[in-house]
């Protein structure tokens, strides 16, 4: 594992959760590739460019330590069992029409694969992509990794899958996702995060998506410790877990769920970090709170941290270094301030193919990611400044 000091450059320290709007260049060889006018070497050539560029830029910003933008991924879902969003490339014992992952607000909703056989196996794990990337980048590269919980979801709520039981397939799952961050590790990952978005959302009803109202976030902690408890404390602590209510076509898919409903739980995940969707929270005091109460000295043998986010991804205006500043500032009132530090909300652009009505097109969201980093790197000194956090 690469040596990294999170705290060396900003004092508080800073990272991001991961993902980047793909160019539109990429986005349509994408479409391409899946439509058979664009080759596989076309379509690798195409993410290779876009990825060499978000490693330089995200350099540019000062960040102390970046992604490569998961340029070359069909989703942070489903990056390790197809090669793109249409089903491309889709792994065996997998089909197309499964159950959906989320109901945007926006009306969208977001499909997962359909399992119909055993094992289970991932086609790609996420280091093939950042061995790529390491050889760009002059920083310390994060590797983002999927949950165990979303992989979950694959399976029928109710039904089973002749042949292949839920227990062995839960035991395939963490097989993987262990597999997966000790591969990010070992390519040179500086820290790992994982995506639990589904947490959230796992409290929320929605006669529309059933999973969602059916009591699964116990087992979604559960499911993640049973890979965590393959790791040594020293390892763990290099290890986020990041929540957020969504971000796709700058729609999210639980924002209207009480954070109170996942916190208590997501903090007995024994993680060593947590990057938190905050700037776009409307009343911040009581998740400051509840971070404060619920962040665990002792994670079987870790301290917690609490990255808040300090970057809203969905909203094109793009913060000043002074609104980031403060926001952590204010956050110290409730978090001990040593166990502070600042992320984006969520990833700038989950999904291979992501229109952005708000910000109009990808390239101008784009330009406006690297902007927002920026600030969040320079706030973040900043506050660590008026705090004496160094």
């Amino acid at each position: 594992m690469t040596a990294y000091d999170p705290r060396a450059q900003t004092g508080i320290p800073t990272e991001p959760v991961g993902s980047l709007p793909r160019p539109s260049k990429l986005q349509e060889a994408y479409a391409g590739y899946d439509g058979g006018t664009v080759t596989k070497e076309q379509l690798q050539a195409e993410q290779e460019e876009a990825a060499k560029d978000s490693i330089e830029r995200a350099e540019a910003t000062g960040a102390p330590i970046i992604s490569d933008g998961e340029q070359r991924w069909s989703s942070f879902a489903t990056y390790p069992i197809t090669d793109t969003l249409a089903g491309t490339g889709l792994a065996a014992n997998l089909g197309p029409g499964g159950q959906f992952f989320a109901i945007f607000a926006d009306g969208h909703g977001r499909q997962l694969p359909k399992l119909t056989g055993g094992p289970f196996r991932y086609e790609h794990f996420a280091a093939e992509s950042l061995k790529k990337s390491m050889a760009m980048a002059n920083k310390p590269l994060k590797q983002a990794v999927i949950a165990p919980s979303m992989i979950v979801l694959l399976y029928p709520l109710k039904d089973e899958v002749p042949g292949y039981s839920r227990e062995d397939f839960e035991a395939d799952i963490v097989n993987e996702c262990e597999r997966d961050i000790r591969e990010a590790f070992a390519a040179g990952a500086a820290r790992v995060s994982i995506d639990f978005t589904e947490g959230r959302l796992a409290t929320r009803e929605d006669p529309r998506n059933p999973w969602t109202g059916a009591g699964l976030l116990p087992h979604f902690v559960e499911l993640n410790n049973r890979v965590l408890e393959r790791f040594p404390p020293d390892v763990r602590r290099s290890i986020g877990i990041h929540t957020c209510p969504g971000g796709d076509r700058d729609s999210v898919h639980s924002a209207d769920v009480p954070y109170n409903n996942l916190l208590p739980h997501m903090f007995q995940i024994n993680a060593g970090y947590f990057l938190i969707q905050l700037k776009s929270e409307r009343e911040k005091d009581g998740v400051y709170e509840s971070i404060g109460k619920n962040l665990r000295d002792d994670a079987n043998g870790v301290a917690q941290m609490a990255y808040l986010g300090v970057i809203n991804p969905g909203n094109p205006r793009v913060e000043s270094a002074e609104e980031v500043r403060d926001q952590l500032v204010r956050a110290s009132n409730f978090i001990d301030k040593q166990r502070i530090g600042a992320t984006d909300d969520c990833g700038f652009s989950p999904f291979s193919i992501d229109e952005k009505p708000n910000h109009g097109s990808p390239d101008y969201a784009r330009d406006v990611a690297f902007q927002k980093i920026k600030a969040r790197v320079e706030g973040t000194k900043m506050a660590a400044e008026r705090l004496g956090v160094s």
